[in-house]
């Protein structure tokens, strides 16, 4: 046994369901999950139902958390295409705008080009009064969080570029979007990226072998795709898992009648320590690069507050089979069941307080945090 005690990880990127599908997931079983991953913060994304894209809805979603989260969580606004500016009044409650012009449906599509100039331009002269979170800024705004595939990528690009606006592309998964992200980069642009471990290692190539399971927006991509990431792992600011668990029946297994359609998405929270760490171990990844990505690049991205005497201890050189029915998700299953990994998390601390303990999560529901909240309070 080889235990090492790292800091407690971010996931940037997670659909916790709350509310409207909650027979999915919710603010307890999600960050039950999130522990069990070694993961002590989360990042919560808007397309709950309604979307998360007012005022109120947005201390609704932050009340219910708080009574509920065993790990900290932060709040996504969504920008709407009925709501338009609604959020403005608590964007600083939120950790980022999401805005999603790709692959999505409802009033969270945002597909107009004018509408599109209006939401950056509105978040920069809101970022231009208060800061962009940092330090300095701890009230300030977060970054435009944007899924932008192929073609809309450059807008989202030039868009942030004209308003002057932190830009931050989910999800990557094509060459011809991680080359032109570095481009962006080499010329300045304030932009950065993240992958899922999913798009990592996963391919077009293993869609017959899961088949609805391995249904994901972004699709899987080519194998020569996948390459590209790796190629271009300097690019890459964030690991994040975009985290989207649908039950097994939605995804047409074991039911008689399949849903024509089955929902995009997979769980991925408490399976993107150990993939990565397997990296780690095939040589392909070092343990300050992973740490890098899931850890100190989206705490100063999003201006994420310290956790004190906050650490997971984990045994890298556990070697074990990924199986559905040990996950805590409360769908139960992952893509990459039947897969040999290395890396067990054996406890969590969360300011000072053991909170995951040899697979039993030990804290209570409501004792996370949920972050940004008192933001305006103290203006």
């Amino acid at each position: 046994m080889t235990l090492l005690r790292l800091p407690g990880l971010v996931d940037a990127h997670v659909h916790l369901r709350e509310p409207g599908y909650e027979h999915k997931e919710d603010f307890y079983s999600g960050t039950v999950a999130a522990l069990a991953g070694g993961v002590t913060t989360v990042l919560d994304m808007p397309n709950t139902q309604p979307p998360t894209a007012t005022p109120a809805l947005l201390q609704d979603k932050a009340r219910r958390a708080a009574a509920k989260v065993v790990c900290d969580v932060g709040i996504f606004a969504g920008a709407t295409n009925n709501e338009i500016d609604a959020y403005l009044p608590a964007a600083q409650t939120a950790c980022g705008l999401k805005i999603y012009v790709s692959d999505t449906f409802g009033s969270l599509r945002i597909d107009d080009l004018g509408l599109l100039h209006r939401l950056f331009r509105t978040w920069g002269e809101k970022g231009a009064q208060v800061g962009y979170r940092d330090a300095q800024h701890p009230h300030g705004l977060g970054p435009v969080a944007v899924h932008a595939e192929e073609l809309m990528l450059p807008v989202c690009l030039a868009l942030s570029d004209l308003y002057d606006v932190p830009l931050h592309i989910v999800h990557v998964t094509r060459r011809s979007e991680i080359e032109l992200i570095r481009r962006a980069k080499a010329h300045n642009y304030r932009v950065t990226c993240e992958v899922t471990p999913h798009h990592l290692f996963l391919s077009t190539e293993d869609l017959s072998r899961l088949g609805t399971l391995g249904d994901m927006r972004p699709r899987l991509a080519t194998p020569d795709d996948v390459a590209a990431l790796w190629e271009n792992l300097e690019t890459i600011d964030i690991f994040a898992t975009d985290h989207a668990p649908h039950t097994l029946a939605e995804k047409g297994i074991g039911v008689a009648t399949p849903p024509v359609a089955p929902p995009p998405g997979v769980p991925g929270v408490e399976t993107m320590l150990p993939l990565l760490l397997t990296a780690v171990h095939a040589n392909r990844l070092t343990l300050d690069q992973v740490l890098a990505r899931c850890v100190t690049a989206p705490q100063k991205l999003y201006g994420l507050p310290v956790q004190p005497d906050t650490y997971i201890e984990v045994d890298v050189d556990a070697e074990y089979v990924l199986q559905n029915a040990a996950m805590k998700t409360r769908v139960g299953w992952t893509p990459f069941a039947d897969i040999p990994v290395f890396g067990r998390v054996e406890r969590v601390h969360l300011r000072g307080q053991v909170v995951y303990e040899a697979g039993q999560v030990l804290a209570a529901p409501g004792s996370g945090h949920v972050l940004f909240q008192d933001a305006l309070a103290d203006q």
